[in-house]
């Protein structure tokens, strides 16, 4: 081959590039270019087009064709086709509005409060929402609103909300509107609640208004195959009810005559058929269900001793499919069995760690802030009296776990802040994949291990391990705000368990009783 040949050969794409792209730029490009240099781009400009539609929201005074008059009478002026388009309920609403004066809809919401009509309106437009220093009521109303107008995507995060960080204050407001959504027979409302309690049934089950809950109310929960309660539990809570609306029944149960059963089956009849009585465990048949046998029919109590019996013989009575209840949950949601290891290791000061097949303690969880609550309070509540608690942390923003061991008492009964003495308490932060190797910190003035925060001031603080790790919460949630620490100011313990030693929040944290096995 000459040299020129070669030269000619050698720049050839770039003359046919020259020469095709004059001619046919995008054939070439698709056929000559390898698949590797064929980019795509994605360019997203969202909070621009946020910004813009909610000044059309708020500025746009001449297009708009919707007026909306919430409960306070404040008139909100919408355009139909954004409304339409974002919320399916208020396509519907709009469809069956007659158009007035110059053509306009006018819709009227009296159950809507202004402030939570302009948060729906600057989501549809905009789709922002802030909540700054709201209560869990407003939240949860606002909530309520989002299913309404099908909002799912807003209702769905809400409720997350809620149940993860709001769920002890969540309890009784839940419950006061639960049992007003069926006063109003608002059966929307309702099938949308129902499905937040058979995810979560502590939030009516064991609430202290649940007896005053309505027949109706009871009945539609009790039908549904997803309530994540085991059987024998919904049938305690059924008894429980039904003996709460009738008073008058003796409080041991050996002293009922016929009649109070005739009493109690009377009222239940209309909740027992909806126990999945074949599907509970013997012992638990045995324990619970034969004490109130006398208010089931008689053939099915005796289909149900046949099935403890002889479970494949075919019984007369109609059998319920089991309800769908989730796997059990881990032991926790932040350690793991080897971290368990290491830990029991630290208690015993052992200086290997033990194998995860011969730890000596159990680990019983007593508090989970996303299933109890991020409150200083409910941390004083429940922790109370248990004695050898080891607490872990997740840190907010990062794989941080730290955590810290007491073998003393928590107590919420002081009047003034107490420093409690031990030489065993430690603090610690457990290896993750940016920190090769944990770090144990035991305590150095052992006259000052744990604090014990006053009552006056146990909305605030939780947790003390002297200043080696605290965990605050200034607005009475550790989840909230960055006022937990671990700079281990004056020394307490041996060490700092976290650099840098800025203050911090936290996305959960578990308490746990250490107990020896037996």
């Amino acid at each position: 081959m000459s040299l020129q040949m070669f030269k000619m050969l050698k720049y050839l794409p770039f003359v046919l590039t020259s020469s095709i792209r004059n001619a046919n730029k995008k054939t070439y490009f698709t056929s000559v270019l390898p698949n590797s240099q064929k980019r795509k781009l994605s360019l997203k400009f969202f909070d621009k087009l946020s910004q813009n539609f909610t000044e059309l929201l708020l500025n746009d005074k001449d297009n708009h064709n919707v007026i909306i008059e919430a409960k306070d009478k404040k008139a909100f002026m919408a355009h139909s086709n954004i409304l339409k388009y974002r919320s399916p309920g208020f396509r519907k609403e709009l469809e069956n509005v007659i158009p007035g004066e110059n053509n306009f809809k006018t819709i009227i919401k009296p159950n809507i409060s202004d402030e939570i009509f302009d948060i729906i309106l600057k989501y549809i437009y905009g789709g922002i929402v802030k909540l700054e220093k709201v209560e869990t009521e407003f939240i949860f109303d606002l909530m309520l609103a989002a299913n309404k107008f099908e909002l799912e995507g807003l209702s769905k995060k809400l409720e997350t909300i809620l149940i993860e960080t709001e769920a002890l204050r969540l309890k009784p407001h839940f419950s006061l509107v639960y049992q007003t959504i069926f006063d109003k027979q608002n059966f929307k409302d309702l099938e949308f609640c129902n499905g937040i309690i058979a995810k979560y049934p502590n939030l009516i089950f064991d609430n202290s208004d649940f007896s005053s809950l309505s027949e109706f109310a009871l009945v539609s929960l009790l039908k549904r195959d997803d309530l994540q309660m085991k059987e024998i539990e919904i049938w305690d809570y059924v008894i429980k009810w039904g003996i709460t609306q009738n008073p008058t029944l003796p409080t041991n149960l050996e002293n009922w005559t016929k009649k109070n059963f005739r009493a109690l089956k009377t009222t239940l009849q209309q909740c027992l058929p909806l126990i999945r009585y074949f599907h509970i465990a013997n012992i638990e048949i045995y324990d619970k269900i034969r004490p109130y046998k006398k208010i089931l029919d008689k053939q099915l109590w005796k289909d149900i001793n046949q099935h403890l019996f002889a479970p494949d013989r075919p019984v007369k009575s109609i059998i319920l499919t089991a309800r769908s209840v989730s796997v059990t949950e881990p032991f926790s949601t932040i350690i793991s069995k080897d971290h368990v290891a290491e830990i029991s290791s630290w208690i015993d000061r052992e200086t290997t760690t033990y194998p995860t097949t011969n730890i000596p303690y159990k680990f019983e969880l007593i508090l989970r802030g996303t299933r109890d609550g991020f409150t200083p309070q409910t941390f004083w509540n429940t922790c109370h009296g248990h004695a050898h608690t080891v607490i872990v942390a997740k840190v907010k923003g990062t794989d941080e776990i730290i955590g810290g061991y007491n073998p003393l008492a928590w107590d919420n009964t002081y009047n003034d802040d107490q420093w409690m003495e031990t030489n065993d308490s430690f603090i610690f932060s457990l290896k993750n994949e940016n920190l090769q190797n944990s770090i144990l910190s035991r305590v150095k003035n052992t006259q000052n291990a744990i604090r014990i925060s006053c009552k006056n001031y146990q909305n605030h603080f939780g947790p003390y391990f002297g200043y080696g790790f605290c965990l605050n919460g200034y607005e009475s949630n550790f989840n909230l705000d960055n006022n937990s620490c671990c700079d281990n100011y004056l020394d307490f313990y041996e060490k700092p368990i976290r650099v840098p030693s800025n203050e911090f929040s936290i996305d959960d944290y578990e308490v746990f009783k250490v107990v020896r096995k037996s």
